[in-house]
């Protein structure tokens, strides 16, 4: 597994982390605790040592699997866990964007994860103008100063977002939604966002499963699983449930993908590798279920960098065949 380093700071950690939405055992069907601990010890025996979770992934457990999994380990100090809060059901919106209520809150992910500090607090695509006013990001600032986190940064919705959010110097990340099928970072953000040494975490680079080449049009899920009841934005962000595209679109793009990536590289390998090979992406979370799916994810950070013409057609396939079906924030 090869590192890459968190720049505000200085640390290394995986390239290819681990997202732990799955874990929580609610928007993408459920999962049994055994399970779950047997993927995160996958996950870290191919070399993974970047967690990134939610307090509202599965109202809490997701946090608690992982305070679990690393309770008592030897090698716990290699383990950076990345958690977001802003969208807990209580007291719901505005009260969770106040300072006693982010408090509150990150009291909660302390016990769960089982820490006294935790390593990087994101805030959880809350809403556009609340991240503007600033007084959030003040109040993550003073919890650094208190010494309960070390620190902080936003996961966004849409590239304007994560441009306002680089107004505030103490950020240090940001997490986004970037794959074969979503590009705009590439344009509007990366540059910016080195030249500020802000980290970019990038969730869903495997469009909720899509760019792992497995489904077809008679792909069903489970009721209880986004990509049911969120497919056309029926719960939250359309985006965050196949990167924006409709379904049987991008099953039809993802068949057109396979023409252009290297043959000696499977595709699910293919989407990671292109995301790592962006230098301003400091870490990519794919989610997983099982130990098999962590272990495959982990993987891809043996493959080779894809070639520069492989890049070249995949950025003219996005702009030509993809962009225009993209919905939601972004």
């Amino acid at each position: 597994m090869r590192t890459r380093i968190f720049p505000a700071t200085g640390q290394t950690f995986s390239e290819i982390g681990l997202g732990t939405w799955q874990l929580g055992g609610t928007e993408w069907g459920d999962i049994p605790d055994s399970l779950a601990l047997d993927t995160l010890a996958a996950a870290a025996e191919a070399g993974v040592t970047f967690f990134d979770t939610a307090d509202i992934y599965g109202l809490g457990r997701s946090e608690s699997l992982i305070g679990q999994f690393l309770k008592g380990r030897t090698d716990r100090d290699r383990f950076i866990v990345a958690t977001k809060l802003g969208r807990w059901p209580q007291p719901g919106f505005p009260g969770n964007f106040e300072p006693s209520t982010i408090i509150a809150h990150t009291e909660a992910s302390l016990l769960r994860l089982g820490v006294d500090c935790i390593d990087l607090t994101q805030t959880h695509c809350i809403p556009h103008e609340v991240m503007k006013h600033g007084d959030v990001f003040q109040t993550l600032s003073n919890l650094v100063k208190a010494g309960k986190i070390r620190a902080f940064g936003a996961s966004v919705e849409s590239m304007d977002e994560a441009i306002d959010c680089l107004a505030c110097t103490e950020l240090k990340s940001l997490q986004i939604i970037f794959n074969m099928l979503r590009q705009k970072p590439i344009d509007v953000l990366f540059e910016k966002a080195q030249s500020q040494g802000v980290a970019i975490i990038v969730r869903l680079p495997l469009a909720s499963g899509v760019l792992s080449g497995k489904f077809s049009h008679a792909t069903t899920f489970p009721e209880s699983d986004h990509r049911n009841f969120n497919r056309d934005g029926q719960k939250f962000n359309v985006g965050e449930t196949f990167a924006g595209v409709p379904f049987t679109k991008a099953i039809e793009l993802v068949d057109e993908i396979r023409a252009i990536i290297p043959a000696s590289l499977s595709l699910p390998h293919s989407a990671l590798r292109w995301c790592l090979d962006h230098d301003a992406v400091t870490t990519v979370i794919p989610g997983a279920t099982r130990p098999d799916q962590a272990t495959a994810n982990a993987s891809a950070s043996d493959c080779p960098p894809l070639s520069s013409t492989v890049h070249e057609h995949l950025r003219t396939f996005y702009r030509e065949r993809v962009a225009s079906h993209i919905r939601g924030a972004y």
